[in-house]
């Protein structure tokens, strides 16, 4: 595999800050330019940085690039990088249009942000579930008039801890699902110093992300159709989304009832064996084994489990019967590599194997 110049777009924050640990030693991948906000630009990155949120130190290699502005320096950006990760704070409706102006620009967009998850012709990504529709970029490009520009989304963070445990459970016909989510604070870009009224406390909303739980999923189930994606109308998600005092790691407690219910022992197995185009391909970052079951009644914990193959599979345990649905069980996942950085950068490594950064 050629190496590809990369580019991060919101490299301030959290995630950015999660990205660039991910690509300092990446094979494929190589960081040429960083970008933030006008407030960030001229500055060096570790001038930039009001505060370094992660365990692990700022890497050495970029401390002293200079930031450029996301926005008045796109063109050359554009001219600098194959394609560019984003993970900007900004408003829905300027994340959409710095993006689209990014693909125009003839430079690919793997993005972290929401703002285009439901743009009828850009893939939203799961890359074990999806893949497929990647082919959905051609009509993307058609509707932007590029060659090589377009974007290419991943889902919301919370949806890795369960979506990928029901997905090879489809075949024994879901018919409704529900699900309660406890998330970490870094979902929220925060960090215990940062957001200290969750100290001691659990936050019952989370604005937004119950709706994004169950219809998102709708949408990587989906198929496309026509130059877009059509989600699929079942099974019926209702979810509820907490935030509790836990540093990284998201949790879900899940509940599920099937047209044809399944022995545990042939849930078990589905989870067991299934695995996805990354492990296929063998890409970089992708999991040896995607789901991992825990048969201990106290797993998965965030504190012992979140870096399960460097964070990047899928957790599951305390799979039982249900009194009111078939079964329920709990799932887990790390919200800032497999939800978020992580899942970007294995979605990219999906990208360049399959030969859309040209």
């Amino acid at each position: 595999m050629k190496k590809f110049n990369v580019g991060v777009i919101g490299a301030t924050g959290m995630v950015g800050q999660r990205f660039l640990l991910l690509l300092e030693n990446h094979p494929w991948f190589n960081v040429v330019c960083l970008a933030a906000s006008k407030n960030s630009a001229g500055k060096k990155y570790k001038d930039a940085v009001k505060l370094w949120q992660l365990a692990e130190p700022m890497p050495e290699k970029f401390a002293d690039m200079t930031v450029m502005d996301a926005t008045a320096d796109l063109n050359t950006i554009a001219k600098l990088a194959d394609f560019c990760f984003c993970a900007v704070n900004m408003p829905k409706e300027e994340i959409r249009a710095l993006e689209e102006a990014y693909a125009k620009a003839e430079c690919p967009i793997v993005s972290n942000n929401s703002a285009h998850r439901f743009t009828c012709d850009v893939p939203m990504i799961i890359p074990e579930i999806n893949a497929e529709h990647l082919e959905v970029i051609a009509a993307q490009r058609k509707r932007l008039g590029t060659s090589r520009g377009f974007i290419a989304v991943k889902s919301n963070c919370s949806l890795q801890s369960y979506v990928p445990l029901l997905h090879p459970l489809k075949k024994f016909g879901i018919k409704s699902v529900t699900v309660c989510t406890y998330q970490a604070v870094s979902g929220a870009g925060k960090t215990f110093k940062t957001m200290p009224e969750i100290v001691d406390n659990v936050i019952p909303f989370i604005g937004g992300e119950e709706e994004k739980s169950e219809k998102e999923p709708l949408k990587i189930w989906g198929k496309v159709e026509n130059g877009e994606i059509v989600c699929a109308e079942a099974p019926v998600i209702t979810a509820q989304c907490l935030r509790v005092p836990v540093s990284d790691g998201h949790v879900a407690a899940v509940f599920v009832k099937f047209e044809n219910k399944p022995a545990k022992e042939e849930i078990l197995q589905a989870w067991k064996e299934f695995y996805g185009e990354p492990q296929a391909l063998g890409l970089p970052s992708a999991p040896k084994r995607f789901i991992h079951y825990f048969d201990e009644d106290d797993r998965p914990q965030p504190k012992l489990d979140r870096n399960t193959e460097n964070g990047m599979a899928v957790c599951a345990g305390r799979l039982r019967e249900d009194n009111l649905y078939d079964y329920k069980f709990i799932g887990f996942s790390h919200n800032t590599l497999r939800g978020a950085a992580g899942g970007a950068v294995l979605l990219a490594e999906l990208l360049a194997a399959k030969g859309y950064f040209g």
